[in-house]
């Protein structure tokens, strides 16, 4: 089954969405914050298009 170019755009919108919502307090939440940045990364380049800007978790507490 393959995804199509609006089912890619659909899953970029929900990926994007959970990152604007995730809340870092952790570093468990900011591994799921990088692995969301990756997944949304990946899904860009299956539409062949570049992201429009950065979508940035709520709170960034911890040191990285």
């Amino acid at each position: 089954m393959a995804l199509t170019g609006k089912l890619v755009e659909e899953l970029i919108d929900l990926v994007e969405i959970k990152l604007s919502c995730i809340e870092v307090f952790d570093n468990q939440d900011r591994k799921s914050v990088d692995r969301l940045e990756h997944c949304r990364h990946e899904l860009y380049q299956l539409v062949g298009r570049a992201p429009k800007g950065d979508t940035v978790a709520l709170r960034d507490s911890v040191a990285v």
